[in-house]
């Protein structure tokens, strides 16, 4: 089964264009739009990311998987922590028919909050950036790890390896959980950490018994006016993860995926400085991203786009 819809619905979509809202940013994927003081519309388009930079080529289905990956873990996962949901439909806070075919199956009307400034990254596999730390220093965010281990080795226990939020364009940074106490506070910080934790075991303990590995994953949340945690933006989703087969895993080397891996390990044969301007791809590797997207969707939901 690929999920894949109908030929109609295969139109990518790049950048929104919502006349009947303000537009108050445009992240990497996300077009984000005001409704009121209270409420944001999130739409989710088919652009990618890799190495902290926009490519030219969008992802055809990508804005409509993130959406539905994310909206069955924020639920899934809602006895947790609470999340940026309203149930809105989107198609409601915008005027004509044209804003309405661009937010369907792709857009979230979602709570404002006062985002941390942080991603709370948890891993529970040895792989990029974390791979790349333990190799120079034994330890990835200050956190001794056992020695010998190879890459994408399981880590005895998941660990927390918070990272600044970089301005689009520049990388973001690993840091220290000492660091992040500095940014947002001692308690809070704790308390991030652990739901994070927490996050994370559950979906991983989910997603094993689905033939998937969740090597490692980037949450993100903010605060309401009382200071409550809640959890925003995207949710255990093929841009915030890696994820892996578990019949095709063995430790040693990066493993097949079902995330931008595929295209990050593409782009790691050219020669490019991994600054803007990206390079266009092949379409055999939007088409193969495409499809890896979709899968990952259809294994971990049991079912596709179109049901």
């Amino acid at each position: 089964m690929s999920g894949r819809p109908g030929a109609a619905a295969a139109a990518a979509l790049y950048e929104s264009s919502i006349a009947s809202l303000p537009r108050i940013g445009r992240g990497k994927v996300r077009d984000i739009y005001a409704v009121d003081e209270r409420h944001l519309l999130i739409v989710t388009t088919d652009r990618l990311s890799a190495f902290d930079v926009i490519l030219p080529d969008p992802i055809p289905f990508k804005g409509q998987v993130l959406t539905a990956l994310s909206d069955f873990w924020f639920a899934r996962l809602a006895h947790i922590v609470p999340n940026q949901l309203t149930g809105i439909d989107p198609e409601t806070v915008v005027e004509t028919a044209a804003e309405k075919a661009q937010v369907r199956g792709r857009s979230i009307v979602a709570r404002r909050f006062e985002p941390l400034p942080i991603e709370a990254v948890v891993r529970g596999y040895i792989i990029g950036s974390g791979w790349k730390d333990y190799q120079s220093t034994g330890a990835v965010c200050g956190i001794r790890l056992p020695a010998g281990l190879r890459q994408a080795d399981k880590l005895p226990e998941p660990i927390f390896t918070p990272a600044t939020k970089a301005e689009q364009g520049a990388h973001d940074e690993n840091i220290s959980f000492a660091a992040t106490e500095k940014l947002v506070g001692g308690a809070l910080a704790a308390q991030v950490r652990d739901v994070a934790i927490r996050l994370y075991r559950e979906a991983a303990e989910y997603a094993a018994g689905r033939g998937i590995i969740i090597a490692d994953t980037k949450f993100e949340f903010g605060l309401d006016e009382a200071g409550q945690l809640f959890w925003i933006d995207e949710a255990l989703t093929a841009d915030s993860s890696r994820f892996w087969p578990a019949d095709q895993y063995r430790p040693g080397a990066s493993p097949p995926s079902f995330d931008k891996q595929y295209v990050r390990d593409y782009l790691e044969t050219l020669a490019w400085d991994k600054k803007p301007p990206a390079p266009g791809l092949p379409a055999e590797v939007i088409a193969k991203t495409s499809e890896k997207y979709l899968e990952a969707l259809v294994r971990l939901t049991g079912r596709g786009l179109e049901g």
